[in-house]
């Protein structure tokens, strides 16, 4: 039988908000793996996942910073993502 990796989830990672608009940041590796994968999820449960990988956790987070301070928030919402094509499929939540 295989064991399946176990999942490292950054300090990093969390709810971040600004200008009344809140996120929650998840970044996440295999425990096998060395490259750090980002996810952000918006209030409405709309995940948005980089396809790139990061070589750190840190370099990660920084991405999600320069997103946020060359976008705003808005990057985040259903209305920016849905109205530019993105084929973005947001996960039914409980």
């Amino acid at each position: 039988m295989v064991e399946e990796p176990n999942l490292v989830i950054s300090h990093l990672g969390g709810k971040f908000t600004k200008d009344h608009v809140t996120v929650q940041v998840h970044i996440v590796r295999m425990e096998r793996d060395k490259e750090w994968t980002l996810e952000v999820v918006n209030s409405s449960g709309t995940s948005i996942v980089w396809d790139d990988f990061f070589a750190s956790d840190y370099e990660a987070y920084e991405e999600f910073k320069k997103t946020v301070k060359e976008e705003g928030m808005q990057a985040f919402s259903d209305i920016k993502i849905f109205t530019q094509g993105n084929n973005v499929i947001p996960f039914r939540r409980k």
